[in-house]
């Protein structure tokens, strides 16, 4: 693709790396074929190839965001199966986010879109007070009638979801046998909140395997929601903080890996290293960082299992559902699936792997109507294997699921780590 910008512009870094990210798109059009919102809509201008269009005329030409280019954008999931499917390297991600955050700056959306945006920047990556947010949601059950539809449509989504209250009880956790690996794990912000059996399964899984395993302490959220939300300041002074506060935990443990088991803070904190690469005092340990980082099935993958005492479950059946963040985002595609079989679970993959469910981080709860479509259209495809239950790397994935489908729906490590002596997955105690 041509680009046209000035000299003066290429002098912006952001802008220098939206240029070369421009000049590689050949205009294929291979990425409308996996595209979820072209696949739902049609409209060229939903597709990656014509938002790349729309993002090129409003940098190279210094725009102010228009009402027609927000609507677009904002239809973007990020879930980035265009970035699998293009011949040429495109970096979609890192030019969506530049996408963002410009209309961010220089766009005023209507009262009621900044205040809902506002307030998710608050309340998600907070568990304590997403946990007040889900409370309330089941309280406005009365006024139910009287909220906008929107706002009906988010409450009624919020209201599936229960929140449980265990909690881990330390900062540290030694390994069952010699240890073979420190690593650090990220607990989440509104896995916390949802679901922390989550964090409870990994960590019983890794100190199994020879690790110790710390917590990552002072943070709850990788940033990645106030980064999709095209909010720069917010998630730069988040990454920092966590930058820091990481650096000096890995300095004083010695830890050999960082371990994340939401497959979307895996992809963020993997690019920690691009977002901070020309911040002098911080880029080489964001680096270090985004080196360090693994999803928790890309890390136990590498792990000798051959020593743990397995429990296969050869009567259940198992549909893998890849998330988005996990299959385009970490590319990772094999190592869960290889996983399960090896742990002793019959898995089944499904229809149209590599579509969106429609989670996408805020985007069910910013776009409820084509997010329902595709909730419903992943639940149909996963309905068609006949399985005993779904598992998937992702707690957003989970939540947007069940939604839609009547099925248990586990994290993957919840199944190994039952498999190898672990507690039974919630979700299959009747």
């Amino acid at each position: 693709m041509q680009t046209l910008f000035t000299e003066q512009q290429l002098k912006i870094p952001a802008i220098a790396d939206s240029n070369q990210i421009l000049r590689k798109c050949v205009h294929c059009g291979f990425c409308l074929a996996t595209c979820p919102t072209y696949q739902l809509l049609g409209d060229e201008l939903d597709s990656p190839r014509g938002r790349i269009y729309l993002i090129k005329d409003m940098l190279e030409n210094n725009r102010s965001p228009t009402k027609k280019v927000v609507k677009h954008i904002d239809r973007c999931l990020s879930c980035l199966s265009c970035m699998t499917t293009c011949p040429a390297d495109v970096n979609y991600m890192h030019l969506v986010d530049h996408a963002r955050r410009h209309i961010e700056k220089h766009y005023r959306r209507p009262l009621f879109d900044r205040a809902l945006r506002a307030l998710l920047a608050i309340i998600l990556p907070r568990p304590s007070l997403f946990k007040l947010m889900v409370h309330l949601s089941h309280t406005s059950k009365a006024i139910h009638w009287l909220l906008p539809k929107r706002l009906k449509v988010m409450t009624d989504m919020v209201q599936t979801i229960k929140v449980k209250q265990n909690i881990l009880s330390k900062n540290y956790y030694t390994a069952n046998k010699n240890t073979t690996a420190r690593v650090g794990l990220l607990a989440g912000c509104v896995q916390q909140a949802i679901d922390n059996n989550i964090n409870q399964a990994t960590i019983q899984l890794l100190t199994r395997l020879g690790c110790d395993v710390f917590l990552l302490k002072n943070t709850s959220c990788c940033g990645a929601i106030e980064h999709h939300l095209g909010k720069a300041a917010q998630t730069e002074k988040r990454i920092k903080n966590n930058v820091k506060n990481w650096t000096r935990l890995i300095d004083a443990q010695g830890l050999d890996k960082i371990i994340i088991n939401a497959s979307g803070c895996g992809t963020m904190v993997k690019d920690y290293a691009y977002l901070l690469r020309d911040d002098n005092t911080l880029s080489a340990e964001a680096s270090l960082i985004s080196a360090k980082t693994m999803d928790i099935t890309e890390f136990v993958a590498q792990c000798d299992v051959n020593k743990l005492s397995f429990r296969p479950n050869k009567t259940l059946t198992v549909a893998y559902h890849s998330a988005c963040s996990m299959q385009h985002g970490q590319q990772i595609t094999s190592q869960p699936i290889d996983l399960l079989e090896k742990f002793g679970f019959q898995v089944k993959t499904i229809p149209e792997g590599h579509m969106c469910c429609g989670s996408a981080g805020t985007y069910n709860l910013l776009q409820p109507e084509l997010a329902g479509q595709l909730g419903r259209r992943k639940a149909d495809n996963i309905k068609t294997v006949k399985a005993d239950i779904v598992a998937t790397g992702n707690l957003g994935c989970m939540t947007q699921m069940q939604t839609y489908l009547d099925l248990p729906i586990v994290h993957t490590v919840e199944l190994l780590d039952w498999a190898s002596g672990g507690t039974k997955p919630i979700a299959l105690i009747k």
